[in-house]
């Protein structure tokens, strides 16, 4: 297929907000797509690469190259040259990318051009994300979209789920299950804004530590034992605290949901980047090891021997995952059969959780099965929330349905020498009014365009809201927000009255 019917069915994804519209045209094309291609097509219109980012900046990205005059590149062409660009390392590999990057980009037409430099950089948002895009399959390949999504549970993979079911029909969804060694997307909590909103929705529930750290699932067949990420990585041997509780277990045969934290001398959590670094490939596991030893609390139990539990209640799959994992493994919990009378023990089970240095709770119906994949309505987070006011120093042109106005947000707080520190990125929380504005006013305040960022004087102030802060060596400063997005301009507000960098610093989590 050629990249240039990707190109225009992502651009009129792009311009259309009717739902039932994306679908239609997304079950157009993955049902045009050739079976060996279809895999492909449906990662290039979900965002993503099968080769994971390919590491080019976007000043690579922003090189001119003369545009083909006919469409003549096809997926698989791209295919191949992501994956070159991603195998080259070593020295001299920058150039060699480059190599690779402007013949592809020769290759192509000016609107294939404009796609690819959005896939490469991670910057596909027209909306013909994983939801929509399953329900193209869906239409496409002719099952429910129920069952699709399903099946997308159980493998992990929408690409190739759809790849076989466009390719055989529906009964290729009967073969796919939940399989230990073949991780499975995790299920995800909503927000509530409070413990007792929370109690409200769900009813019976529990009410869990909420940690920040690193999310794992443990599959073990035997004595093999796999930890995979969020995001279905797998980092066994990064983390061998993690393998060897697991064969610890009396259970031969199972998959549990957990985190990975560290603590301090004194008991209380270490901050999330420097659990994050553990995981990093290229540290020394050893080292690392002696220096910031892991802890895996789990809270889920997901198989249990021949058992599949995902459709089991909460109350239910925490009695296996009692009955296989020691306490001292598992989440702090409260089990709250009666919401009007354990109210106050709830509220009080959550101040607990926050003072001993964790993010907060995570509250569950006990008559929920496991929604792998999904934010659901039946796991609840709650947890402070921190706002900053801050100056954008700059902001960046936006792709896609952002396509021009400036989207990404540099953003700063002040020093006390008068100038500002740098704090990270977002471009999360903006409605498309607010992009128009602040795409006027930042244009107002603009210094440098060098076409990609708008360096601005630092006059504009926002509202931020973000979940925490982490160790960072990019920042003068020494921290980064975590999870940072836009609450609102405040053009009311001078950039003298923003937060300072010791406010901030001040405010770190514990």
């Amino acid at each position: 297929m050629l990249l240039a019917e990707v190109a225009r069915v992502s651009q009129e994804v792009a311009e259309t907000s009717a739902r039932s519209r994306k679908t239609a045209l997304l079950a157009g094309l993955f049902a045009a797509a050739p079976a060996q291609e279809a895999g492909l097509v449906i990662a290039y219109l979900s965002g993503r690469l099968p080769q994971g980012r390919p590491g080019i900046g976007w000043r690579t990205l922003g090189q001119e190259t003369a545009p083909a005059a006919e469409p003549t590149l096809t997926v698989l062409d791209v295919d191949t040259a992501v994956a070159e660009i991603a195998a080259t390392r070593g020295a001299g590999s920058v150039e060699r990318r480059g190599g690779v990057l402007a013949a592809l980009m020769g290759r192509a037409t000016a609107p294939e051009q404009a796609f690819l430099r959005s896939l490469l950089s991670g910057e596909v948002r027209q909306g013909a994300l994983d939801a929509v895009a399953l329900e193209g399959v869906a239409a496409a390949a002719g099952v429910p979209a129920a069952d699709l999504r399903r099946a997308v549970m159980l493998d992990g993979s929408l690409p190739r789920v759809a790849a076989a079911v466009l390719a055989d029909g529906p009964q290729a969804l009967r073969g796919v299950t939940l399989r230990v060694g073949q991780p499975v997307q995790p299920m995800l909590a909503g927000t509530a804004g409070s413990v007792a909103a929370a109690l409200d929705v769900l009813g019976p529930c529990a009410v869990e530590e909420k940690l920040d750290g690193i999310r794992v699932q443990v599959h073990r067949d035997g004595d093999d034992v796999r930890v995979y990420t969020r995001s279905l990585d797998e980092i066994t041997g990064r983390l061998p605290e993690v393998a060897e509780l697991a064969r610890s277990l009396p259970g031969e045969r199972f998959i549990l949901d957990g985190e990975v934290i560290g603590r301090a001398a004194d008991g209380r959590p270490v901050p999330f980047q420097e659990i994050a670094s553990r995981v990093g490939s290229r540290v020394d596991v050893e080292a690392a090891r002696r220096t910031l030893p892991v802890v895996p609390y789990f809270f889920d139990i997901l198989v249990a021997g021949d058992e599949v539990l995902l459709d089991l209640p909460v109350r239910e799959r925490y009695a296996a995952l009692a009955a296989l994992v020691p306490e001292h493994a598992r989440v702090g919990r409260l089990a709250v059969e009666d919401p009007g009378a354990q109210a106050a023990e709830a509220e009080e089970f959550s101040a607990e959780t926050l003072r001993r240095g964790h993010e907060g709770v995570v509250i569950k119906a006990l008559d929920s099965s496991y929604a792998a994949g999904r934010r659901g309505k039946h796991w609840l987070k709650v947890k402070p929330v921190h706002t900053l006011d801050l100056v954008v120093l700059a902001a960046e042109w936006g792709h896609g349905r952002r396509t021009g106005l400036l989207s990404n947000l540099h953003l700063g707080a002040r020093t006390a020498d008068g100038t500002y520190a740098m704090l990270g990125k977002t471009f999360k929380g903006l409605t498309d009014e607010m992009l128009r504005w602040q795409t006027r006013r930042l244009r107002e305040l603009a210094v440098e365009d060098d076409g990609f960022t708008v360096r601005v004087r630092p006059e504009l102030v926002v509202e931020i809201a973000y979940d925490g802060l982490q160790r960072s060596s990019r920042y003068s400063a020494g921290v980064a927000l975590r999870f940072a997005r836009v609450l609102r301009h405040r053009p009311d507000k001078p950039a003298t009255e923003a937060d300072t960098v010791t406010t901030v610093l001040a405010m770190r989590t514990p």
